[in-house]
């Protein structure tokens, strides 16, 4: 965070000094209840409903409290500032904006089903090699998460890069307010979420917040292969609109798509000109991936020949369609970091390219998150499988069962196993595992039986019981 003066804080917010100095200078800010307070000489947005320890407060000071309590029983405080204003959700929200125009910096924002945070490592690979990019973490993309994410930049910044979270609809709206994006990102948007989005439509609208969300004049990159993503109402958006994906109108075109070792080759097109492109890891979603990242770091002037180059030296996150190499020397896929409908149909996409006269195992967890709709995305899933040649299929959990009912039904060929839990899936999988067997294991990220299971298999732990 770039430090703020007391004084100046005060001056913006208004209200009254009720104890403390303000000739100290600010260097974190958080809202009380909803983050930690670990650092020294932070700012503290206080409900006027929350309890506070005074205490803890002043002994990690000097701190800032800014609070709307209309009455104030204060104890003996030797380090910390009470500022109290009519409204604590204004004064959030001035600051917010107020520390955000500070910084003339592009800022990019990203949702989608799928491909957010690996869109957001490419774009940090790519500029990171000469410019000072701050990043939300890995996946860890919550809503609570963007006011501290917002503060991490300071005047050494010179690009930001932050994931939307979406849990319900209006939570890309609120973090748009906090980050005021000037280029957004739609990489997808398939199923998920439909517990707190109610269907499809709601989802579809939850994601288009970020339309309403960028900077006027900003730029908004989107993925002209999504159905869903053409009927968004993009008409009031008062910007520049870029569009990547394999048709012919797109501005970031991949062409001559094809599987290559440790990952994917490409034709890439854009205005009139080609370039030879390499992504590390496999599957057509990891191409419009690169190409949303390409499209973005074009948007915020880096060399596309450069931005190119710096791509082949990307690594994939852990657990992103990891290949390794397990027991009895069979190819094994962690997929486990998400698990979706749209997620698995891309990891299927890749089985139909690579396991070719392979043994293709399939191991699928529970799809979580699909409100009044989980039986017919499950049943989805196991139709899209009855038409591959699989080996088998083995579901953990009740409902994955789902799938494995609705292959079965639908007249799969494959060998299929239901279990409730991990316990079991060693004895049957053990016999069948050698150099010609591919293991797909994919699950939600909450399985951390299922996650232990594809460690073990790929580590070389997993034996017969």
């Amino acid at each position: 965070m770039k430090s703020i003066v007391v004084s100046e804080i005060r001056k913006l917010l208004g209200g009254q000094i009720i104890i403390g100095k303000e000739d100290w200078e600010v260097q974190d800010a958080i809202y009380y209840k909803r983050h930690d307070h670990k650092r020294r000489n932070s700012l503290l947005f206080v409900n006027r409903t929350d309890p506070i320890d005074w205490k803890a407060i002043d002994q990690k000071g000097p701190s800032l409290v800014v609070t709307d309590k209309k009455e104030i029983d204060l104890p003996l405080l030797n380090k910390t500032t009470v500022l109290q204003v009519q409204s604590l959700v204004q004064s959030y929200w001035k600051f917010i904006t107020y520390y955000r125009n500070l910084f003339d910096i592009p800022v990019v924002t990203i949702t989608g089903t799928c491909g957010k945070t690996t869109t957001k490592d490419m774009i940090h690979h790519i500029l990171s090699e000469d410019r000072v990019v701050h990043a939300s973490v890995s996946s860890q993309n919550e809503p609570r998460r963007s006011f501290p994410y917002l503060m991490g930049i300071d005047e050494q910044t010179e690009a930001a890069i932050f994931e939307h979270g979406l849990g319900n609809s209006g939570n890309i709206a609120h973090q748009c307010m906090i980050y005021q994006p000037t280029i957004g990102i739609i990489t997808n948007i398939g199923v998920h979420h439909l517990d707190g989005c109610v269907d499809i439509e709601g989802y579809r609208k939850a994601k288009s917040e970020i339309i309403d969300g960028v900077r006027k004049g900003g730029t908004l990159i989107l993925n002209s292969n999504d159905e869903n993503i053409q009927k968004l109402n993009k008409r009031h958006f008062e910007g520049k609109i870029v569009y990547f994906g394999t048709d012919r109108d797109s501005d970031f075109r991949a062409a001559n798509i094809r599987y290559a070792e440790g990952g994917m080759a490409f034709t890439m097109y854009h205005q009139k000109k080609g370039y030879r492109v390499f992504i590390p890891g496999y599957g057509e979603h990891q191409v419009l991936n690169a190409l949303s990242a390409l499209a973005a770091v074009n948007e915020m002037g880096v060399n596309l020949h450069k931005a190119i180059r710096r791509l082949q030296s990307y690594k994939n996150m852990g657990r992103h369609l990891e290949f390794s190499k397990g027991v009895g020397g069979c190819t094994v896929i962690d997929d486990t970091w998400t698990n979706n409908p749209t997620s698995i149909e891309a990891a299927l996409r890749v089985l139909d390219a690579i396991g070719k006269n392979k043994k293709v195992i399939l191991i699928l967890g529970d799809i979580n998150r699909l409100g009044n709709f989980e039986q017919k995305y499950h049943q989805e899933i196991g139709s899209k499988i009855a038409q591959r040649n699989i080996h088998a299929l083995l579901t953990i959990g009740k409902k994955a069962r789902q799938i494995a009912k609705q292959a079965s039904a639908d007249g799969s060929n494959a060998i299929i196993r239901i279990y409730q839990d991990v316990n079991g899936v060693e004895e049957f999988l053990y016999p069948q595992l050698d150099e010609k067997t591919i293991v797909l294991i994919k699950g939600p990220m909450s399985s951390r039986s299922l996650i232990e299971f594809a460690e073990r298999l790929k580590n070389g732990t997993l034996a017969r019981e």
